[in-house]
């Protein structure tokens, strides 16, 4: 990797820090160290290959935009960059229009793999017992979730589904699969990983769901209803254990959890709140800025470690605005990113 201008600036820092190997064939070739830091995935403009990842370091003082390119010779990633999955040293950049899943080591960011076969407009991706599940969802098209072997990548079995077949997440080595999307259903199916059939489909009773996560072995779901909302907590055997009323908050989506807090989102206001807690907050933690256009200003929204990641994706017209918030609301850094910065994944 030549080094540029900002490199140099990474590249001593990086030093100081013994984050570097260097490359002993070329004095000018130099590889970067990704981990102890902070990925974003930037979408691209919808129908370009202009998705990429930028890369930020922990304490938010340094980033790299374009990683993929500057890693693999300049190459083009792909097409709208939907979402980063992690599986040992591996990083899974799930391409949505370039209908391929591209595999580099999460540290350097050299490409290794890639899979390309039956995905059709792939959604999110999630491991569970060595294998790699895939939801696809092709608009008035098939929906289905596809599998692979994380081994040798090679394809399974297909599961069809006649809903959406959204976000997908892990939880008790078993898989569960969001058939709700831009608001829309209230369903989720629990594929059972040792036959990889589908076990049950969860109904949940009041709202459409925005957002399902997992943690800490349970499934997560937030749904929307047009006077209050609701967050159910899901057991890993698909049984609703716990659901919590966001009383007087309407479409509320963005759900996040860290350190046994719920946030989320509603407009452009973000809340938190103790996952014990049986009563909403008073007043949000804080109101992200106006934006372009009402879809923009929470377009990205992420907490790891204490930081709250919000992205304004600018309209897709040119770079997305990050802005870090502390969990009590104040701003501790804001940058630019790649276009259509949609979620950050610690490295």
């Amino acid at each position: 990797m030549k080094l540029n201008r900002f490199l140099h600036f990474l590249f001593a820092f990086a030093l100081l820090s013994g984050i570097v190997s260097c490359n002993s064939d070329s004095n000018d070739e130099q590889e970067i160290f990704y981990g102890n830091g902070f990925l974003i995935a930037n979408e691209g403009t919808f129908g370009k290959p202009e998705a990429d990842v930028t890369f930020v370091s922990a304490d938010l003082n340094l980033k790299q935009d374009n990683v993929f390119a500057l890693n693999n010779g300049g190459a083009k990633l792909g097409d709208v960059l939907q979402m980063v999955a992690f599986n040992g040293e591996n990083a899974y950049l799930l391409l949505n229009n370039s209908n391929k899943i591209q595999i580099v080591n999460r540290y350097n960011f050299k490409a290794n793999g890639e899979i390309t076969a039956e995905l059709n407009t792939p959604r999110y991706m999630a491991f569970a017992n060595n294998n790699i599940y895939v939801t696809n969802d092709k608009y008035l098209g098939d929906k289905f979730v596809s599998i692979y072997r994380v081994s040798d990548r090679s394809f399974i079995k297909k599961i069809s589904f006649t809903d959406a077949a959204e976000r997908i997440v892990e939880a008790g080595n078993n898989i569960f699969v969001q058939n709700a999307s831009f608001g829309y259903g209230n369903k989720i199916s629990y594929i059972n990983t040792s036959t990889n059939d589908v076990q049950s489909t969860i109904t949940l009773p009041a709202g459409n769901i925005n957002k399902i996560i997992s943690n800490n072995q349970n499934v997560y779901a937030i749904a929307a209803g047009t006077a209050d909302s609701y967050i159910y907590q899901i057991s890993s055997t698909g049984s609703i254990t716990k659901t919590t009323t966001l009383t007087g908050i309407s479409n509320a989506t963005n759900l996040e959890i860290s350190n046994g807090k719920y946030y989320f989102t509603s407009g452009k206001k973000v809340y938190g709140m103790d996952m014990s807690a049986t009563t909403v907050p008073a007043s949000p933690l804080f109101t992200v800025a106006n934006g372009v256009d009402d879809f923009s200003p929470l377009y990205g929204f992420s907490v790891i470690n204490d930081k709250i990641f919000t992205s304004d994706s600018n309209g897709f017209t040119q770079a997305s605005k990050i802005v870090v918030y502390s969990t009590s609301g104040s701003v501790i850094r804001s940058f630019t990113a790649g276009i259509g910065s949609n979620s950050v994944y610690a490295n």
